[in-house]
């Protein structure tokens, strides 16, 4: 299955010829934030197996104070959408931004990561897990 995508106004687009690892919603405050919105939904491939290209691809790098590991959100400058983030904990993985690709309909999360954090309004995954912290 090949994944493809794009940041809002197309500048910055990748390819992954690789399955998706899992699917999830992260409730991270510092996730939130980026998104503007109650939570991130990515899909985590392998991450020799992703190919972003653009000019106006830029990295915001944050750590965390719910797990003091440094994050690179990859997001692009010209029309300020996230697009890729790598975790240095976790650096066999990128975990793309589930709305910046091509195709939403295979879609389906099944984990929650940093379920406390989440939102009070916000249920849980209809059969999913929810984590507490970030890895069980």
């Amino acid at each position: 299955m090949a994944l493809h995508g794009h940041c809002l106004c197309g500048s910055v687009t990748y390819s992954c010829d690789a399955e998706p690892v899992v699917t999830g919603i992260c409730h991270r405050t510092d996730c939130q934030r980026q998104t503007g919105t109650a939570f991130s939904v990515v899909i985590a491939v392998p991450a020799d197996r992703l190919e972003v290209r653009g000019d106006t691809l830029r990295v915001y790098p944050t750590v965390g104070e719910d797990h003091g590991t440094r994050t690179n959100r990859h997001f692009c400058a010209a029309c300020g959408s996230p697009v890729v983030s790598r975790i240095e904990a976790l650096p066999e993985l990128a975990f793309i931004k589930a709305g910046t690709l091509d195709d939403t309909s295979r879609l389906e999360p099944t984990i929650e990561w940093w379920g406390r954090s989440a939102q009070a309004w916000v249920s849980a995954l209809a059969g999913g897990e929810r984590l507490e912290r970030g890895a069980s």
